[in-house]
């Protein structure tokens, strides 16, 4: 029989939607986000716990981070050993971490942004508050525990953490659609803020920030914006404002040097770098002349970033653009976004509270119903061992009588006598009325004689006493929420005995910082450009003294003011600019830099036709000329631009252009081109147009001609060429008429 053909018809946008909210859910819950009852992701609390199984205490030696990670990826979590490793030695590291949960031995990175070692070389094993904090108590059914990827294992759905490490140590991570950033937090001061919302659960923010001030970054730092904190932490959104700590130090002959010893803490890693990279930049662009030297002379001991200064520097607007200008100034953006009962939600401070007492409670109403549980079922086994100490001689005759243990246990179970010998009709008729319970017979039978002796006896009554109190205790604490509370409080106030350290982060309200730039005084100089690109300013009295070698020697010169900006024209069209400022000033002999190298223009792919001073290009109108014979003028204001690059003129396909001068009305001007055909005419014939403009034809060309020289000739210049060996005066050619074949010559 043929099976029938089954075709499930559905709408492909319906199956993609529910497919990707699928796929966006599973990242979310399971792999990116972490959960707000220990504040640990997937990865994160596998690693924990695995290490927790293969017994790598606090105490005990450490192990290699390969038999973690492997062993964590074979058994919890099949994602890959780097995703692993990389979790495992985030766990480690002191400057990213509030509190540490692993101790790692070997290398494991730093705050300069060096990888860790690869994991065959590394060891680690978990921190004591680890141990005790986050791992204790799982074998008292504290949590749920969940079948693994494969259903051979079992593992934990969340860790037993007993303080808020969401807040401790903050969590970074990125799923589909949304994100989580949570700064760090002071360990004692939010263990005092768990205390504070369990005596007062309507603690508003404003109440909870006299408590825990704010974030506590373990690199330190200043938080500026105070203010802002209550409205980040009542919604869970916003952006902190952090500042490193610099202090002024004095050195010989007068000197000073600024020292950074905090660092913002979004700078941790390869930004560290790029803020040295910053300074050099700011030295380069002569935004400050006060910076003689920097070095990074970091350690193990800490940060310490050192900036040599001139003598007389102003430290105090130093330091205000170092804040403006490089990440020495940077913004933690914050989005408390945590999973609270399988679904992601973003979170003020009080809710992470709420949740997690909320979760402290659940652990301990848990914790002592398995302790009841135990206590009184030793309650039953020490009150039957007791009973049966007062009845030994009686019990010894049964179990000396019996044939079996099965007939000796029902006998002190339900005092059945038959089938067992007795010594007299008293010691039968005690046995009948004997009435143990089943877990009572069973330890009176596996008893063995040393119990007997008196000691063991009164060890035994004191342990059953010790236990009566136990039971006592633990229901009173699952009776009572007061009772629970003052021993969760009494947990917590231990922990922050033992592991409170003190604040590292200052909080408070700074002013926005001002730098004051030192006005540049204005001077005329000469700028002077190579065959080869390569620039340099020098001053007018230099260039007079050098004015024959200057000359020679150079393609380019200008003459304009320190303050002003060099337009290079090029044959594609485009015009760059460059500051003055930005190229090196100095002695005459200086080679300088490419002009490559402080403007856009690239001479591998383009070719400079024209370079001009933007106070030159004032009250002023240029001239563009084409390869194809097109010219127009433009008004030089019109190349006052704030873009470092743009359009000069607009070009037909194939077409470049050949010159770019300043012109007058009353100039002539030379059009020459490859077969030599010169055509003279007047440039008040050149119709104005703006620079978007392509322009008109100059001149007629012939077939596989094109215009290659264009001169501009005023009335009393007299300019001369050689053209085949024969000379031309240009300035005796006829004037003619624009978009004319002009003259062979």
């Amino acid at each position: 029989m043929e099976l029938q053909e089954q075709i499930i018809r559905t709408d492909y946008s319906e199956l993609m939607q529910k497919s990707y909210i699928d796929y966006a859910m599973s990242v979310i819950v399971a792999r990116a986000l972490p959960d707000v009852r220990d504040g640990l992701k997937p990865v994160q609390r596998r690693t924990l716990y695995d290490m927790h199984e293969l017994g790598i205490r606090y105490d005990k030696p450490y192990r290699k981070c390969a038999r973690i990670v492997g062993d964590t990826m074979g058994k919890y979590h099949p994602h890959g050993d780097s995703s692993i490793y990389g979790a495992l030695v985030v766990l480690a590291q002191d400057f990213k971490m509030g509190k540490p949960l692993v101790d790692g031995h070997g290398n494991f990175g730093s705050i300069e942004g060096d990888g860790a070692a690869a994991m065959r070389y590394t060891e680690a094993r978990l921190q004591k508050l680890t141990q005790e904090a986050y791992l204790a108590d799982l074998d008292k059914n504290v949590v749920d525990f969940v079948p693994n990827f494969d259903a051979t294992e079992k593992e934990p759905a969340v860790l037993p953490v007993k303080v808020p490490n969401l807040l401790i140590n903050g969590a970074e991570g990125i799923a589909v659609g949304m994100a989580t950033s949570i700064p760090p937090h002071n360990f004692g001061e939010v263990i005092d803020g768990v205390i504070a919302y369990m005596k007062n659960p309507d603690i508003t923010t404003e109440e909870m920030l006299e408590i825990i001030p704010g974030p506590d970054f373990p690199t330190g730092g200043i938080v500026v914006n105070k203010d802002d904190l209550v409205s980040i932490y009542e919604t869970g959104n916003g952006k902190i404002k952090i500042r490193g700590k610099v202090e002024v130090e004095k050195v010989k002959g007068g000197k000073e040097r600024l020292v950074i010893t905090e660092i913002p803490y979004p700078m941790i890693g390869a930004n560290i770098g790029k803020f040295l990279n910053d300074v050099y930049a700011l030295v380069e662009s002569k935004k400050t002349g006060d910076i003689v030297d920097i070095s990074n002379q970091s350690s193990k001991e800490g940060i310490r970033i050192v900036i040599d200064l001139k003598k007389g520097a102003d430290t105090q607007n130093l330091c205000n653009l170092l804040y403006k200008k490089t990440r020495l100034e940077d913004t933690f953006g914050v989005n408390m976004l945590a999973v609270a009962d399988g679904r992601p939600e973003t979170m003020g401070l009080v809710s992470v509270i709420r949740h997690n007492v909320a979760f402290q409670y659940e652990l301990a109403t848990r914790k002592y119903k398995t302790l009841l549980a135990k206590a009184l079922d030793k309650k039953e086994i020490q009150e039957g061992l007791i009973k049966a100490c007062d009845v030994i001689d009686l019990i010894i005759e049964i179990l000396r009588g019996s044939k079996n243990i099965k007939q000796a246990k029902d006998c002190l179970v339900n005092g059945v006598t038959e089938g067992i010998k007795f010594k007299s009709r008293i010691s039968e008729k005690m046995a009948k009325e004997l009435h143990f319970t089943e877990r009572q017979a069973t330890a009176i039978l596996e008893m063995r004689l040393y119990k007997l002796i008196g000691l063991e006896i009164e060890a035994l009554m004191k342990e059953h006493e010790e236990n009566l109190k136990n039971i006592a205790f633990y229901e009173d604490v699952l009776g009572s929420r007061a009772s629970m509370a003052r021993v969760i409080i009494k947990e917590l106030k231990e922990f922050k005995k033992e592991y409170a350290v003190p604040r590292k982060t200052v909080i408070e309200n700074a002013e926005e910082v001002v730098f004051e730039e030192k006005k540049i005084e204005e001077a005329p100089v000469v700028v002077l450009m190579d065959r080869f690109g390569y620039t340099k300013t020098i001053d007018v009295s230099t260039y007079e003294r050098n004015k024959e070698a200057a000359d020679t020697e150079n393609k380019y010169i200008i003459h304009c003011m320190n303050t002003d900006k060099l337009c290079l024209f090029t044959d594609t069209g485009q015009l760059h600019t460059a500051k003055v400022l930005d190229l090196p000033s100095g002695k005459f002999r200086d080679k300088g830099v490419p002009i490559d190298n402080v403007s856009n223009y690239s001479s591998s792919v383009e070719t400079m036709v024209g370079i001009y001073s933007l106070g030159d290009l004032k009250d002023v109108v240029l001239m563009f000329a084409t390869k194809s014979g097109m010219i127009k003028v433009v008004e030089g204001t019109e190349f006052d631009v704030a873009k470092r690059t743009t359009a000069a003129t607009k070009l037909a396909d194939d077409d470049k252009v050949v010159s770019v001068n300043i012109v007058k009305e009353s100039d002539t001007m030379v059009m020459q081109s490859k077969k030599n055909m010169f055509l003279r005419i007047s440039i008040s014939e050149i119709p104005q147009k703006r620079k978007a403009a392509i322009g008109v034809r100059g001149i007629k060309l012939s077939d596989k001609d094109e215009l290659v020289n264009v001169y501009v000739l005023n009335e009393a210049q007299d300019n001369t060429i050689i053209v085949n060996e024969k000379e031309v005066h240009l300035n005796r050619l006829h004037i003619g008429k624009r978009d004319s074949k002009g003259v062979k010559k």
